[in-house]
């Protein structure tokens, strides 16, 4: 039996996010595509004698207690199934934080995922989707990863179609976004233009990537791009240097451009760094394989 189990943990964009309503209970229903790109932060599960969990990480400023949602994935399971280990969880992180990029919530999917396996806990990808709701709205999707359809609060997945072959620029400007206020910003207002889910939808399903990426949109770009102009720039750039399209990953502040050309791709990524309106700038390939 395995000791230790090393994972990693993908980012996400969303192809499209529309929100329909606001629950009572503060969370939204929503209709979003999402995403997974070949960008990790690499996950580290390590059994110890002594009980408890531990948590350590590249990133000085990040929480290692209760306050890591890697940590919260831990004690989950660890409480459930009344496991008198410890474990020592190491995240290696490579996707930007507080970016709209799911990071913390591939985190603690992997956690499900490694800690099934490592304590052989026998459940399924479902009883760990349904377990890591309790965590995140985007836990359930970072275990299963790949093309998706996330409805309800984020909860109800439907595979779709692969996103075809291309090329994504990441840019993530040096801020970053409180989704708790970004969403609060949404709820003051009425909606008045939703995304075209359904164009993204039938782009998938035609594996016609410009209908993909000229359908894609984001209802919280208007909230968060008053707040943070650099976002649209940081679009506009993009758009100009040969992107099929950009837009906002999740509540922000990281902007995403699809490219079918990975030349093009790399010289706007060598653009936005000497334009430097961008901390950090990524070019990943869409990862589109689904955990069995």
């Amino acid at each position: 039996m395995r000791d230790t189990i090393a994972l990693k943990a993908l980012a996400k964009i969303n192809l499209g996010l529309d929100v329909l309503g606001r629950r009572e209970n503060g969370y939204h229903d929503v209709r979003m595509v999402m995403q997974t790109i070949y960008l990790y932060d690499n996950v580290t599960i390590e059994k110890t004698a002594e009980p408890g969990i531990q948590v350590e990480t590249n990133l000085f400023y990040l929480p290692v207690d209760e306050e890591n949602i890697a940590y919260k994935a831990a004690k989950l399971l660890i409480d459930e199934f009344g496991i008198t280990e410890g474990v020592h969880i190491t995240l290696d992180k490579h996707i930007p934080v507080a970016a709209g990029m799911a990071g913390g919530s591939s985190n603690a999917a992997a956690v499900l995922v490694g800690m099934n396996q490592l304590f052989s806990l026998g459940l399924s990808q479902q009883d760990l989707m349904d377990r890591g709701v309790s965590l995140g709205a985007d836990v359930p999707y970072c275990v299963m990863r790949g093309t998706v359809l996330a409805e309800g609060i984020g909860e109800i997945l439907t595979p779709l179609s692969p996103l075809p072959k291309c090329c994504v620029l990441i840019a993530k400007p040096g801020i970053s976004v409180s989704t708790k206020v970004v969403y609060e910003k949404l709820d003051s207002k009425p909606i008045e233009n939703h995304p075209d889910i359904d164009g993204v939808l039938e782009g998938l399903e035609k594996q016609d990537l410009r209908k993909v990426a000229a359908s894609m949109g984001n209802v919280l770009e208007a909230v968060t791009i008053e707040d943070y102009p650099v976002i649209e720039e940081i679009k506009d750039a993009m758009k100009e240097a040969g992107a099929l399209n950009a837009m906002m990953s999740g509540s922000g502040p990281t902007v995403f451009g699809i490219f079918d050309d990975r030349r093009t791709a790399r010289a706007a990524k060598e653009k936005l760094k000497e334009m430097k309106i961008a901390k950090q700038v990524y070019l990943a390939d869409v990862h589109n394989t689904r955990r069995k």
